[in-house]
């Protein structure tokens, strides 16, 4: 079975040793990954389109939804999983730790806590909106995810414990 790896994990120093390390873990739990074009592409065209077509040919879409560049996950790894959802596939992410959106905006902008605004919903530095769904990230994220706390292997572990049908 095809799995599909995404996340900010691309953009590592050490992409080419944890896509070997991915790679084998992936096998070790029966699956065939599939890994995002690395750092060495320098065609934007030609990685969209590379990109794309894994995630067309993947029966499992697994992303790392850890914070990248802020408080929520990376913005191409979420375009990525709403692709993977409008084909149908089965999406599974998984978070270093299981928090809950205004803590990772806190955390992100480096506050105490979010200010309290509007009959008590939370905001962020710039008077938007925070999410309060106890959810690890935005909500069209977290909602066709099964997500778990922990890595990749967790993660692995997870779709291996769990029915077909799920």
């Amino acid at each position: 079975m095809k799995i599909y790896l995404a996340g900010p994990d691309v953009f590592r120093p050490d992409f080419e040793a944890w896509s070997e390390s991915a790679q084998e873990l992936c096998r070790r739990y029966g699956f065939d990954p599939l890994i995002p074009i690395g750092p060495g592409e320098t065609d934007p065209e030609r990685i969209f389109h590379a990109n794309i077509d894994m995630i067309r040919k993947t029966q499992i879409f697994v992303a790392n939804l850890d914070p990248f560049r802020g408080a929520e996950p990376d913005s191409g790894t979420a375009f990525e999983l709403g692709y993977a959802l409008a084909l149908g596939k089965k999406i599974c992410g998984y978070v270093t730790r299981l928090g809950v959106v205004a803590k990772r905006v806190e955390i992100a902008e480096e506050r105490r806590d979010a200010s309290a605004v509007l009959g008590g919903q939370l905001a962020d530095r710039h008077g938007m909106l925070i999410e309060n769904f106890n959810l690890p990230c935005n909500l069209m994220v977290a909602v066709p995810a099964h997500i778990v706390e922990g890595g990749l292997e967790d993660c692995l572990q997870s779709i291996r414990a769990r029915p077909a049908a799920a």
